[in-house]
């Protein structure tokens, strides 16, 4: 019995979306995602398209997507990890508190869809306020999310012609999965009972 409980929590694991390329496929095969991403966009004003540009680059919607672990003893011996990023947002710790405060949202986990993407959306948000960053501005959103505020401000990202170039994808990704969206968002806007009957 002892052997089962762990192969039964294995097969619940959320696994990630089969085609991550189109956001309508996306959102069709995980239906509560799009409710949840809606919800951020209407609680924080983000589109979503930028959110999940972002995630994909930080997790590829993995729930437990860790970074990897440093290694020490000439690199033959792995031991910790590089930093506190888990979950879907690869959000680090200190900077889920700072959202937990803020927000009140206690109960709060980073393997959790719905709370990873109001994360994304509360980071978004902030780095407009802080920064002035447009919430449509995958590229510079992207970097604000990988440097922190304090780095964008001070341009840390201008030493990293490696970081440029991911942020580049997250923008293009991000327009690719705008323009999917606006083939798909009316019917995924449905009622669950005018999905069942097909209207």
């Amino acid at each position: 019995m002892l052997l089962i409980v762990p192969v039964v929590l294995a097969g619940c694991a959320t696994a990630p979306p089969k085609n991550v390329s189109n956001l309508c496929d996306i959102f069709y095969e995980k239906d509560d995602w799009y409710d949840a991403a809606a919800d951020a966009r209407d609680k924080w004003g983000v589109p979503i398209h930028v959110p999940m540009a972002m995630m994909y680059q930080e997790s590829s919607f993995r729930h437990d997507a860790k970074p990897p672990k440093k290694r020490i003893f000439f690199g033959l011996i792995p031991w910790g990890r590089v930093s506190s990023a888990y979950g879907y947002s690869q959000a680090k710790t200190p900077t889920w508190q700072d959202y937990i405060r803020e927000t009140g949202n206690r109960g709060a986990d980073r393997d959790d869809f719905d709370d990873a993407i109001d994360f994304m959306g509360w980071f978004i948000y902030k780095t407009h306020t802080v920064n002035r960053i447009s919430k449509w501005d995958a590229y510079a959103q992207y970097l604000n999310y990988h440097e922190g505020w304090g780095g964008y401000r001070r341009a840390t990202y201008n030493n990293k012609a490696w970081l440029k170039k991911v942020a580049q994808r997250v923008k293009e990704r991000s327009l690719r999965y705008a323009t999917q969206l606006k083939r798909c968002e009316d019917d995924l806007q449905k009622g669950w009972f005018r999905k069942l009957i097909g209207w």
